[in-house]
């Protein structure tokens, strides 16, 4: 009976501790289920050699847990924008400095932007409509007086433009959003007669002018290069030293519903997607969209509006409230970030830290405030910042020592990457929120249900945040003078 006793006593601890053990297992599980497994963090930060770099060292566990000072929580069943891509210029300039690279040099250019895998993925491009201050000259299309478009043919394009466009949209596996903008029309149709100084379009050419854009879509679709849209005018507030138009907000209306938009519908070219503005953010952005969205008769031809971010030159803020504006008045128009670059070149200031962190804080307060693509300036410069047949030279996230036959790449184009490579086309923007402005941050879904989100620290600090959705948690540290991408 002792021993029976005694067998029973021991098997009932036995089945205690079991039962025990699997509560234990069991809140284990739980607890390092919002760890999520398969989460990768890339960084890029100043003064260390991590460049879009993997560093899961950066992830707490177990043994290093430290408590996070900032909260990002991500939202994965609230979305807004749907995501078109990211890109740069394919100008003159960029091709005729591509041009004078070796063939190992522009493949690895070629590589380092479009392709996914061995560079920053980009999926949008800008070009030209004839030319720009990012071209060796002045040009056009056509005979000067030919208003009848009787002589108009790409010729130029085809020596440098065009192949660079083509060996694009190889690399970046046969697809490139390519989006074309004119800076000015020739000079015999504008009140000044000059294709530079502003000007405005002489009304008796704006049929003329209408007809000349979708002459060359045709001519670039039968070289194989599809556009997919263009902006009704560069900058048309700016009285410029190279090649401009000045519109006002009604000019711009009116060419639009009178002449472009119906010119595009006859020439069956209907589908092309018509941005307008393609200037600064600020007042007159917000005066634009209301004057064109509003208006039935006009905005059936606009697809969108889009902005530059130059609106700093008077030395304020970024105007990004105004983005939200307009994306929050017509959620069903797109705004598109159509140029940027970081101006007044200076050769010792290539890997100046600041540069990239101009992109970084632009990038994510125009993705948060609704902007569906994002399009950098130039592609490629030379060692000078031009060619510009103006002098107005600039930076670009690389640049090339064509007497060398080198590639400089600069901290812009990794902050750059650490969006392009990552979030994909048709991704949808989740919505999140950040508890310290500290840091700052923008996240996504690609359509494959993976998670994007990218954070960084201007601070001179490196910061602990944790990073949560209704699946996972994980606390990361971010060095200063950084940003990640969270992949996971």
């Amino acid at each position: 009976m002792k021993i029976t006793t005694q067998i029973f006593l021991s098997a009932f601890i036995l089945m205690l501790l079991s039962c025990f053990s699997t509560k234990l297992t069991a809140q284990n599980n739980n607890a390092s289920s919002l760890k999520n497994n398969k989460i990768k963090v890339f960084t890029t930060a100043e003064n260390t050699n991590l460049k879009l770099s993997l560093s899961n060292d950066f992830i707490s566990n177990n043994n290093t847990q430290q408590k996070a000072t900032v909260s990002i929580i991500v939202n994965t069943e609230k979305t807004d924008q749907t995501f078109i891509g990211i890109g740069g210029a394919i100008t003159d300039a960029s091709a005729e400095v591509f041009a004078k690279l070796s063939p190992k040099k522009q493949q690895e250019f070629l590589d380092a932007y479009y392709d996914k895998n061995k560079g920053i993925g980009y999926s949008l491009a800008r070009t030209n409509i004839h030319s720009c201050d990012f071209s060796s000259d002045s040009y056009t299309y056509i005979t000067e007086g030919d208003k009848e478009l009787k002589t108009f043919n790409i010729d130029h394009d085809r020596k440098y433009r065009i192949p660079l466009i083509k060996k694009a949209i190889k690399t970046a596996g046969g697809k490139l959003t390519l989006f074309a903008s004119p800076w000015s029309p020739p000079a015999f149709m504008k009140d000044n007669n000059d294709i530079l100084h502003g000007g405005v379009l002489l009304p008796e050419f704006a049929p003329a002018w209408a007809l000349y854009y979708a002459k060359f879509i045709k001519a670039y679709e039968k070289e194989g290069i599809p556009i997919w849209g263009l902006t009704v005018q560069n900058e048309p507030m700016a009285k410029q030293s190279w090649e401009s138009c000045i519109y006002t907000p009604e000019a711009e209306r009116d060419f639009l519903k009178n002449h472009l938009g119906p010119t595009l519908e006859k020439e069956g070219l209907a589908s092309k997607n018509v941005i307008i503005w393609d200037h600064n953010r600020g007042d007159m952005l917000e005066k634009r969209a209301n004057l064109v969205f509003s208006d039935p008769e006009v905005s059936k031809y606009a697809w969108g509006i889009g902005f530059h971010w130059y609106e700093t030159w008077n030395g304020g803020p970024p105007q990004f409230e105004s983005v939200g504006k307009v994306h929050e008045k017509f959620p069903n128009k797109n705004l598109i970030f159509t140029e940027g670059c970081v101006e007044r070149f200076n050769p010792t200031k290539y890997q100046f830290w600041g540069n990239a962190e101009r992109y970084g804080i632009n990038i994510i307060n125009d993705f948060n405030n609704g902007t569906v693509a994002w399009t950098d300036w130039n592609i490629l410069l030379d060692q000078n910042g031009g060619p510009n047949h103006v002098g107005n030279f600039c930076f670009a996230p690389i640049h090339a020592d064509t007497t060398k036959d080198e590639l400089i790449f600069t901290p812009m184009y990794y902050y750059i990457g650490h969006f392009s490579k990552f979030i994909r086309p048709n991704a949808k923007r989740i919505i999140e929120t950040v508890n310290d402005k500290s840091l700052l941050s923008t996240s996504f879904i690609n359509s494959d249900g993976q998670l994007i989100t990218v954070v960084m620290n201007q601070s001179e600090k490196q910061i602990v945040y944790s990073l949560e959705n209704q699946k996972s948690k994980n606390t990361i540290t971010i060095p200063a003078h950084a940003i990640q991408t969270i992949v996971y």
